[in-house]
């Protein structure tokens, strides 16, 4: 399965919620990924939305397409097809050091509260999802305690090296389960969007 936009998008959006998930963050630890972080908002008197973005190389950010009203449009690069990504210009330059989640590794991820508060949540990567014929995994999942707001922020490994990009959760049980794109699957998706075709 690779269209998880349709499949997972009724339960798996994480902007525009009433309350906040994870605890308070003063600040991102890192300074590599503090330097990438960009906060997403929009308000207005009827509603308004929460969401994160990442710088991933020089000039270009990623967050998901469900936050495509938190993104000025003249700033869009594009929409991955089959994945919750979008691409957009940002002035920072920041670059940051990768890596690839690990089953049963701890993980740290970031997004954004109600009042525009940055967020922290941790948690345990559970599962990496493949894909028959493709170049990178499709997702992995990590209980943790992320939720609204948190929606394309990033996902950190112990080292503090960027291993995902949130596109979603689902509550099973007592226990909250998160969605990701690992960093290869993200590359990949920019790769299709800008490198003319063979």
């Amino acid at each position: 399965m690779t269209r998880f936009r349709s499949s997972f998008f009724v339960f798996l959006l994480l902007a525009g919620c009433a309350s906040s998930s994870g605890v308070p963050a003063g600040s991102i630890a890192q300074p590599d990924i503090a330097a990438a972080y960009i906060p997403l908002h929009n308000g207005n008197a009827l509603s308004h939305a929460e969401g994160a973005a990442v710088v991933i190389a020089p000039g270009i950010a990623v967050t998901n397409s469900h936050n495509h009203d938190l993104v000025p449009p003249d700033r869009m690069i594009g929409q991955a097809r089959d994945y919750d990504l979008l691409f957009f210009r940002d002035t920072r330059t920041a670059r940051v050091a990768t890596a690839e989640p690990e089953l049963g590794s701890a993980v740290e991820a970031y997004g954004q509260g109600v009042d525009g508060d940055l967020r922290a949540a941790e948690g345990v990567v559970r599962s990496i999802e493949t894909c028959s014929g493709c170049v990178a995994p499709a997702y992995f999942v990590f209980a943790g305690n992320a939720g609204p707001g948190f929606s394309g922020g990033p996902v950190l490994d112990p080292a503090g090296r960027l291993i995902g990009i949130i596109f979603g959760y689902k509550t099973q049980g007592t226990e909250r389960l998160i969605y990701a794109y690992p960093m290869s699957r993200v590359r990949a998706e920019l790769s299709a969007l800008t490198e003319p075709p063979k």
